[in-house]
Order: C-alpha cells, then sequence, then structure tokens
C-alpha cells in the first residue's frame, strides 16, 4: 500500500466530493483518482520511470503538481520540487545533485526550463503548459493503457527530496519517505481537528513542506477538500476566504503581516475560518493578536523540513490560552531539549530542542556525513534553541547556529528583534552577528526603516532599560529591504555578508 491509496478509497467511498479546486474548475476524488492512476502509467510506459528514479517540478502552485506528487507514491519515483525562486544556477545544482532527469515544468516557467535543460544535456522538460510547448506534454502522458504501479513500492518508499531553504549556504536534500507523509497526516489531523468536512486554503507554495504538509496533503488524507491559489497574494487570499469559505489555512509571519495591514482586512468577512496555523519563524505577539481579535484561534506549529514538518503544535484552545508558545510534542512525535552535552534540560532550561518520529526524514540525500551529524542516537538535532516550560508546552528561542556569543555570553537574536518589531517606525529587521576584536562576536541590527528620519541613535535606545546592556547592539546598518526565501525566512548568511562589506566588522 502507498498513500496514493488515500485517493483511491476516497474514491470508492464519496467519489463525488471535491477533492480540489483551482483556477475556477473542481476535481472530484474520482477524477483525481483516474488522473492520478493515468499519468502513472504515462510516467511508466513513455518515461521508463521505475522505482527509485527521481523526477522535478518548476512552477507556481497546480493541481498537477498534486497529481505528480501520488503517480509518484503508485511508481516509487521520488518527486523533488524545485523553488522557482530560485536562480538558475541554483535550480541546476539541486537538480544535478538528486540526479533528476525528467523536469515537469509549470504554466509561465518554459524559458526557465529551457535554460535548465540547456545546462543539464540530460535533462528532458514535461510542459504542463500546452500554450507554451516545451519537450513533452504533460497531456499526452495521460492514458488509460499500460500499468500504473511498480513492484516492491510500500509506506517505506522514498517520495520526496525537500531541498533545505539554504539559509545557511548550500541546501541538503532531506528526503522522506511515504511513512512520513502518512504519520505527518496523522499528526495534522490531532493538531486541527481534521475531517472530511473542511475546506482547506494553500496559499503557501507546495515546493516547501510548509505549504505541502501541514494541511494540503493531510486533507486528502482526511477526504477533505483542497481550495488551491497559484501563489499568495494579500488581496486574492482574501477574496477566497470571502468566497470560497475555508475553514483552515497556513500562513507564516510575512503573510500573515500583508493581510493585516491590507485596507480590505477590517471588512473582510473571516467567519468561516475555525482557526490558521502559523509558524516557519517566531511568530510577532501583534500579528497572533490581530488574528485573534477577530475571533480566529492562530496556532503555531513547529517543525522543519526534515520533520515533514509537524513536531510541536498547538491546538486551537491553546492558541488563546498561551499565545507565543509553540506548544506540546505532536501525537506521532517525540520532542525533547538537551544541553551542549546531551544531557536532557530541566524545565525552563535553554537547550537544543531534538525530535524523533516516524515523520522524521530517513536521510540527506547524497551526504553520508550530514546525515550522521543530523541525528543523535535516533534523534534529529533541529539546531533550534528553546525549552519547555513547567506545564510541557514549548518555546523557541533561537537557531543554535543564529546565537551571537560574545564574551562567553549567549545572546539570542530572536530577544532583540521582537525589541526592533515593536517599532512602528521599523518596517522589517534582523539581528546577526558582527566580529569584535574584544568579546568574539557582538550584536548588529540591520533595519528596514518605515521612518527614512530614523537614526541609529534612535534604534539603539530601544533598548534602553528592556534588556540586559551587554545583550545591546553596537551598530545599525539601514538598508532598503532584507532577502528572504519563500517561506519568509531571513537568509542570515547574506545578511551578514552584507554587514561585512558595509562595516568591515564580520
Amino acid at each position: 500500500m502507498d498513500i496514493s491509496s488515500w485517493l483511491e478509497r476516497h474514491a470508492d467511498f464519496t467519489p463525488q466530493k471535491t477533492a480540489l479546486r483551482f483556477a475556477g474548475t473542481a476535481w472530484n476524488y474520482a477524477r483525481f483518482h483516474a488522473r492520478v492512476r493515468a499519468l502513472a502509467r504515462g510516467l511508466k510506459r513513455e518515461l521508463r520511470l521505475q522505482r527509485g528514479d527521481r523526477i522535478a517540478f518548476l512552477g507556481h502552485n497546480h493541481p498537477d503538481f498534486l497529481t505528480l506528487l501520488f503517480a509518484s507514491a503508485r511508481l516509487g519515483v521520488i518527486l523533488v520540487p524545485l523553488n522557482f525562486r530560485l536562480e538558475a544556477e541554483e535550480q541546476a545544482y539541486i537538480l544535478a545533485h538528486a540526479g533528476v532527469e525528467s523536469l515537469f515544468v509549470g504554466p509561465g516557467f518554459a524559458a526557465r526550463g529551457e535554460e535548465l535543460a540547456a545546462r543539464l544535456q540530460r535533462l528532458r522538460c514535461v510542459s504542463l503548459d500546452e500554450a507554451a510547448p516545451l519537450g513533452l506534454s504533460f497531456a499526452a502522458l495521460l492514458g488509460e493503457v499500460g500499468d500504473d504501479t511498480n513492484p516492491h513500492v510500500d509506506l517505506r518508499a522514498p517520495l520526496l527530496i525537500v531541498y533545505t531553504s539554504g539559509t545557511t549556504g548550500r541546501p541538503k536534500g532531506a528526503v522522506l519517505r511515504q511513512e512520513a507523509l502518512f504519520w505527518n497526516a496523522v499528526n495534522a489531523s490531532h493538531m486541527f481537528d481534521l475531517t472530511s468536512r473542511d475546506r482547506v486554503l494553500t496559499v503557501l507554495p507546495l515546493f516547501h513542506v510548509g505549504g505541502l504538509n501541514i494541511q494540503t496533503t493531510p486533507a486528502l488524507h482526511a477526504g477533505a477538500e483542497v481550495v488551491l491559489l497559484p501563489r499568495f497574494d494579500a488581496a486574492a487570499t482574501l477574496a477566497a476566504i470571502e468566497e470560497e469559505a475555508p475553514s483552515l489555512t497556513v500562513l507564516v509571519p510575512a503573510t500573515m503581516r500583508a493581510l493585516v495591514t491590507h485596507p480590505r482586512w477590517p471588512e473582510t468577512r473571516l467567519e468561516s475560518l475555525r482557526m490558521i496555523a502559523c509558524g516557519s519563524q517566531t511568530v510577532p505577539r501583534e500579528l497572533l493578536d490581530a488574528f485573534h481579535a477577530r475571533g480566529i484561534p492562530a496556532a503555531q506549529v513547529y517543525g522543519s523540513t526534515e520533520t515533514a514538518p509537524i513536531a510541536i503544535y498547538q491546538r486551537a484552545e491553546d492558541a488563546l490560552a498561551k499565545p507565543g508558545s509553540t506548544g506540546k510534542p505532536a501525537l506521532h512525535a517525540e520532542v525533547r531539549v538537551v544541553d551542549a552535552a546531551g544531557r536532557p534540560c530541566a524545565a525552563g532550561e535553554r537547550g537544543e530542542i531534538l525530535v524523533r518520529g516516524p515523520n522524521v526524514m530517513y536521510e540527506y540525500w547524497g551526504d553520508e556525513d550530514a546525515t550522521r551529524e543530523a541525528f543523535d542516537d535516533g534523534w534529529f538535532r533541529t539546531g533550534d534553541i528553546g525549552y519547555r516550560d513547567a506545564e510541557g508546552d514549548f518555546w523557541i528561542v533561537d537557531r543554535r547556529k543564529d546565537v551571537i556569543v560574545s564574551g562567553g555570553e549567549n545572546i539570542y537574536p530572536a530577544e532583540l528583534e521582537r525589541v526592533l518589531g515593536g517599532c512602528s517606525r521599523i518596517r522589517d529587521c534582523v539581528v546577526v552577528a558582527g566580529r569584535d576584536e574584544r568579546w568574539g562576536e557582538v550584536p548588529v541590527a540591520v533595519v528596514v526603516p518605515a521612518d527614512p528620519q530614523l537614526s541609529e541613535e534612535e534604534v539603539l535606545a530601544l533598548f534602553a532599560g528592556r534588556i540586559a546592556r551587554f545583550k545591546h547592539p553596537r551598530a545599525v546598518v539601514f538598508v532598503d529591504e532584507l532577502p528572504r526565501n519563500a517561506m519568509g525566512k531571513v537568509l542570515r548568511y547574506r545578511v551578514r555578508d552584507w554587514v561585512a562589506r558595509r562595516t568591515g566588522a564580520v
């Protein structure tokens, strides 16, 4: 049995129930399952794909990305979702590293597909856009003749190689087995009380596990309905909430802020939403409050590419009772906090968060050393710093790699960023380490001002009397915009490069 059996069972029980809505069209479970089987036949017949072969998808959110995912599951093929925001060189690296020979290209990406095919001689393209022919036609792969399965395919078969966001350099490919998606879906069902009666609005990119696996694949496991937007747009998202009446959606701080600051936010009817999930990074309290003020619990979820991603979460009642916490370990995951020596931390003591469970990745593709370093006796080392309070709820403090060690003291950038984020004259901010001859490292604030008259002295004054003096930033760098990945995370390694060039202090 593989995860395409989810669609097969729902097609048996409720064939006419809507599975997907996209751009004014609807697919019921019977049609969706039939399309998956038809594509699986074409992948095997025309592309000769066998168990373990790798294929990739490049494009905005599209129903046939999900068709490709479940067809891959039937055949034991491994899908590599490409971040469409990367440069061609970065995408070519991923394709070569994963050994991809077939690239499925969504509408609007024909030129990039041609460029990648020119860079990688063995790469063949399959176009989803009939109006922009490129290589093979996706429609030509759909057929009723041929076998649609491969032998020895079950939940232990790898299904996804999802490349990490690259916030610290070259990305690594996290291999997720089908069982990771299954157990992740079970965890999601508990987090959201997810049932076939739900309607999920997906606005985050499916190439990331956040957009794909927090609600989208769990909804299809539950027999619910998924409404897909090609990509996030604040106006389109607010309109979709009113018109499609979803019960659930997933947002990150950047998209939350875009919604609550949009002119239509106060007048948009949101009563269909019974909760939202949010995460990817520390969520500012004012964003949580903005949703809570509208009667919508904003429940935080914690995890990573390597955990599929659901590892820790709040349920709706927890979000309202303890905003800011990431909640308790998922129903089918173990979580602990350890110190630098690997010893368990007491309640309230900060340490590294470790995760173990069937949702955790199998390995980093083609990188035994990185895989070995990522695990400690079966526990995945997240690299995140946090603690567990007396009630068993987890709080995330910062990334281990982002912690600034100044004169032997740990300084957590997120603590300083919360101060900066509370200033209305600052539009965006991040704190990174700068080198210092005396202290080793010192904090440097990188600020996108909302007020062009904002001075360095005024920024530094924000910290007076609020946090310990040794934690205060020693310098401020003003920029027009911060580099972010598709999930809204700041690319800190790029910011550190900026600081080095502008101040010579990193």
